[in-house]
């Protein structure tokens, strides 16, 4: 298989995979978003309220509920969110497009394959922001509902506890958790995509720039072997006369 193909299908390969984790990056979010109400949870700040809680008649009990100060802002769930859409669609499109290509024998022209590594290199860096701003979205999240860590539980084990608040919170962790995976898996590929299209680029740098210089190559051979040899058919079927005159002149003179 040549060169060109191989890059091709190994990219092929990898906007399938980046579908996927897209997927995983998109389904999650929006679960979480709905079970909050359109709320984010990442860089949530809140604190711990005591109160003196009625129960069993006269006894009085000591309890405890999460007060959120103020949501995290949406923009922060949003970007991670429209980075996993554009991953979707946009491995979706290529994928169809490199099947197309490989199907047809086919390959990018020099001006695409570079605006192709220019998007790559781009979308590369948004999706390395919105991995930073995830992980550290959920890290201070955890933080509020476990108090800094000096809850008797940690951020996994809050799922099961009730938080008082006027959200779903029993599987917050896990859909914020395979997000921030899948999210981290996302820039992991689009590296790859950024690494496939230069070389892919380079190929098709390689591949203008010595066609070219291949065929003045074999026109100057051709060139020089019509020189060497003027008349082709005495060339390559000498005259039985000339035999002749070589062994006669290797014969020893008396």
């Amino acid at each position: 298989m040549e060169l060109n193909r191989r890059l091709l299908l190994a990219h092929c390969a990898a906007h399938a995979l980046s579908v996927i984790a897209g997927l995983l990056v998109v389904v999650p979010l929006a679960l979480n978003g709905s079970a909050f109400k359109g709320r984010c949870a990442l860089f949530t700040q809140g604190f711990w309220r005591s109160e003196n809680q009625s129960a069993s008649g006269a006894h009085l009990a000591e309890g405890t509920h999460l007060v959120v100060q103020h949501w995290g802002p949406p923009a922060a769930c949003q970007f991670a969110t429209f980075v996993g859409v554009f991953t979707v669609l946009y491995g979706a499109t290529q994928s169809w497009r490199s099947l197309f290509y490989l199907h047809r024998r086919h390959d990018d022209t020099l001006f695409s394959a570079f605006l192709t590594l220019l998007l790559s290199l781009c979308v590369l860096f948004l999706s390395g922001a919105a991995s930073v701003i995830l992980t550290l979205g959920l890290v201070s999240w955890c933080n509020t509902i476990t108090d800094h860590s000096t809850r008797p539980y940690s951020c996994a084990e809050s799922q099961s506890v009730p938080l008082y608040l006027d959200v779903e919170t029993s599987s917050f962790y896990s859909e914020l958790t395979c997000a921030q995976i899948s999210l981290w898996c996302v820039t992991a590929l689009w590296l790859v995509h950024s690494i496939l299209s230069f070389l892919r680029l380079y190929h098709s740098h390689s591949q203008q720039i010595s066609g070219p210089c291949l065929s003045r190559e074999k026109e100057f051979l051709l060139g020089q072997s019509h020189v060497d040899c003027p008349l082709p058919c005495q060339c390559q079927h000498p005259h039985p006369h000339n035999h002749l005159l070589s062994l006669f002149n290797l014969l020893p003179i008396p």
